[in-house]
């Protein structure tokens, strides 16, 4: 007999569609799973074995074959286990020929019939959401964020078998979103003085601009990164469902009702491989922590210590946001359209004050060079952060909270939605003269530093689209004018100046 149940496999954040066909017929007892499966979906043999055994169906003593079609792409994972599972029965005719044909199946089987939960469950069950699937308990948050037609849940193979007849119920998933409490996001009101941090900031999050921020330990670059995600306008619905594929991907952990509720904060060690930024591996394509961080920002602290062929790795996806990830077999591409915040010293010793600092000329070069020029050149801002003052720490009031911050914020992105359909720092270099037109003055301005040298060619369009949001953030919809290009150029400091050397 030939049985074809529906079910899916994950490949890198994207589930495709499986047809999971099983033949029972002559032969020499034995059991083979042939269209490019991995280790772990080879192993699917004993699990679904021993269930079959330990819920009281009889194995078929015969020759089983299974296909996982099509059999042009790999497939990977436990999942295939409960579909395989019910090809096996219906081929056996221990199940009607027709009973699955409304049905998809994705979960793993334990030794004992239970079914289990799957990583990547969102990005699954969102390739075949126009079934009736069927997974485990733990999985029912994410199946239902992935926008599945009808979300069953089974507790082991026997349950789903009675369901499957009609001699059960299935339990069902409430379509309606839980009332949960929201997850609370650091406040900006924990920061006390920094005015001018806090400014870039702002720039940085109605724009969309990546920063740099440069200053010695304990000047709270760390409290200022961390706090940019309460100021940054909530999710869409396309962005939430794209940033729940991601991190279900990734299995990590996401708010009690299966979806990513706020921007994505993501923080690596500066230990992080190649591979742990940008995504990959061997035996399973991955998301990286960029991708992680998608729609969100991602926080590189002690930047000098990272790796430079991982920070130059950066420079692709920064520009495109998307990264592409080629091995032997395939090519994927993830989704990396993140917000970059970096924190560095400004020198070896941190301290980068004269007469304080410690480090020699070529301590200190040695350093730079860890940043490369076209790197640095993709910060919109570069800010100093100095040692907030001891009045302001002792005695001072706490600053701006964040949702006053996120209103001017708000407006701000909205007022650049509505001028061109996108964040400032998004805005085409041919649609500059139209979307940010210069004042005389603040045109002459850009030339004088053109001329010098302080500025290249890609400076001076991000130095624009800066200056652009901080109009709008000024209230100043139509002319860039000189004040918002010199304070734009006052966010884009030298490194060399942020280092305490000299310009």
């Amino acid at each position: 007999m030939f049985a074809s149940v529906r079910s899916t496999t994950l490949l890198g954040v994207v589930g495709r569609a499986v047809d999971v066909e099983v033949h029972v017929g002559i032969g020499l007892p034995g059991f083979t799973i042939v269209g490019q499966p991995d280790e772990v979906c080879r192993e699917s043999r004993d699990r679904v074995r021993a269930a079959f055994l330990s819920r009281g169906f009889t194995w078929p003593n015969r020759r089983i074959t299974v296909n996982l079609a099509p059999s042009g792409e790999r497939k990977g994972g436990s999942g295939l286990d409960l579909a395989i599972a019910v090809a096996v029965l219906i081929a056996d005719e221990q199940l009607a020929v027709d009973v699955a044909t409304k049905y998809a199946f994705v979960a793993e089987l334990g030794l004992d019939g239970s079914l289990r939960d799957v990583v990547g469950a969102a990005p699954l069950v969102g390739a075949i959401r126009d079934h009736r699937v069927v997974v485990a308990g733990a999985n029912a948050a994410a199946a239902r964020a992935a926008g599945a037609r009808e979300v069953l849940i089974a507790t082991d193979l026997a349950h789903m078998v009675a369901c499957l007849r009609g001699e059960a119920q299935w339990q069902t998933c409430d379509d309606a979103e839980p009332q949960l409490p929201d997850d609370k996001l650091p406040d900006l009101c924990d920061v006390r003085g920094q005015p001018v941090a806090r400014l870039a900031l702002e720039v940085a999050a109605a724009g969309a601009h990546h920063t740099l921020l440069v200053g010695p330990p304990g000047a709270g670059k760390s409290m200022l990164a961390r706090r940019l995600p309460s100021i940054l306008p909530a999710l869409s619905d396309e962005q939430v469902l794209s940033c729940t594929m991601v991190h279900s991907a990734a299995h990590v952990a996401m708010h009690a009702s299966g979806r990513v509720r706020h921007a994505p904060f993501r923080s690596p060690h500066h230990s992080i491989s190649l591979v742990g930024l940008i995504g990959g591996g061997s035996a399973a394509m991955r998301p990286g922590e960029i991708s992680l961080a998608s729609e969100g920002v991602l926080f590189l602290d002690e930047l000098g210590e990272f790796a430079p062929s991982v920070l130059d790795a950066l420079r692709q996806p920064l520009e495109d946001g998307v990264v592409h990830v080629s091995r032997a077999r395939t090519t994927l591409v993830f989704p990396a359209r993140f917000l970059l915040i970096a924190a560095a010293n400004p020198c070896p010793c941190g301290a980068g004050t004269p007469g304080i600092c410690v480090c020699d000329d070529a301590a200190r070069s040695k350093y730079l060079r860890r940043f490369s020029g076209p790197l640095l050149d993709r910060f919109d801002l570069r800010v100093s952060v100095g040692l907030p003052k001891v009045d302001d720490l002792v005695d001072g009031v706490n600053g701006e909270s964040s949702a006053m911050v996120k209103q001017r914020v708000l407006a701000a992105r909205q007022m650049a939605e509505r001028r061109g359909g996108c964040t400032n720092a998004a805005i085409a270099i041919n649609d500059l003269d139209r979307f940010a037109p210069l004042a005389p003055a603040a045109r002459a301005m850009l030339r004088r530093e053109l001329e010098v040298g302080r500025l290249s060619g890609r400076g001076l369009h991000r130095v624009r689209r800066v200056a652009r949001t901080i109009a709008d953030l000024d209230g100043a919809p139509d002319i860039v004018g000189e004040a918002h290009v010199a304070t734009a150029l006052q966010l884009r400091t030298s490194l060399t100046v942020l280092s305490g050397g000299r310009r």
